[in-house]
């Protein structure tokens, strides 16, 4: 398992059993805050090199996956991560209550239809994954419908690598007691009143069974295609970090590289 040191997110084992308690969501395994406010600039400037890169190569897709208890920070990561990657090539889906042509086809359909493009980024703010998480809690479904959607998920996932497309999957892991500082803050701010919904408050009650299905989601997903990386995030800062270096050192491993110019093209004068 990846310790998570210097700025990297912990990655489990595929195959070994995960307890998301077992993680401490403030720990920044000695990371300085100053030393990573100093380099989330420049790896931001980094990620809208290579996002380009990415959309000039043409080999492959990124789909990031981020998921996290409520307020665990997806939006702000989203804006924080990839405020320098401009919009030609990325993008953000967000999943809420399916409608009812997303509820006339299978589960993975509406998920499916939006998947990033050769040379595309695409993130997925909340994913396929709550198909075993909130229709778990909340027993929309029974057990012997969601049970067997991990399988579901992991073979999607191992067709989407096998063609071409990056999975990348984040869970932001934060404290209930810091839940609780963030659902105060969106009651207390004008601004933010319009997040704040009184459900909240009830799936805040639900907070053992969340984490026991988020702890067997990624015990029953993490797969070598498809790993899943934990990332402590009771400290924004630190969390960005994390993800911005992940993604950053993933895009660099992928050997991208601009297509040769057309013939003629080189030492070419323009008039």
């Amino acid at each position: 398992m990846s310790n998570g040191k210097d700025g990297h997110p912990i990655v489990p084992e595929p195959g070994a059993k995960v307890d998301i308690r077992q993680y401490d969501p403030g720990n920044t395994r000695g990371v300085e805050k100053e030393q990573a406010l100093a380099d989330i600039g420049p790896l931001r400037l980094r990620l809208n090199e290579l996002q380009n890169l990415l959309y000039a190569d043409e080999r492959f897709a990124m789909l990031i996956v981020l998921q996290g208890i409520d307020t665990a920070g997806k939006d702000s990561t989203i804006n924080s991560v990839f405020q320098e990657v401009g919009p030609i090539g990325c993008r953000v889906e967000s999943f809420k209550v399916p409608t009812p042509e997303e509820l006339s086809h299978d589960y993975l359909w509406r998920y499916r239809k939006v998947t990033p493009m050769k040379g595309h980024i695409t993130i997925f703010n909340r994913s396929h994954y709550e198909s075993v998480l909130v229709e778990r809690v909340k027993n929309i479904v029974p057990r012997e419908v969601w049970e067997k959607r991990y399988d579901d998920i992991n073979e999607w996932e191992k067709y989407l690598v096998r063609n071409g497309t990056v999975v990348m999957k984040f869970f932001l892991v934060i404290s209930k007691d810091e839940q609780r500082e963030r659902l105060q803050e969106r009651v207390d701010d004008p601004k933010k009143q319009w997040k704040f919904r009184l459900g909240d408050l009830e799936d805040r009650k639900l907070w053992d069974e969340y984490v026991e299905a988020y702890s067997d989601a990624i015990t029953h997903t993490n797969t070598k295609q498809a790993p899943w990386h934990v990332v402590p995030s009771n400290k924004k800062w630190y969390r960005d970090i994390v993800v911005a270096t992940a993604v950053v050192e993933k895009l660099e491993s992928l050997g991208l590289r601009y297509p040769p110019a057309e013939e003629g093209v080189v030492g070419l004068k323009v008039e």
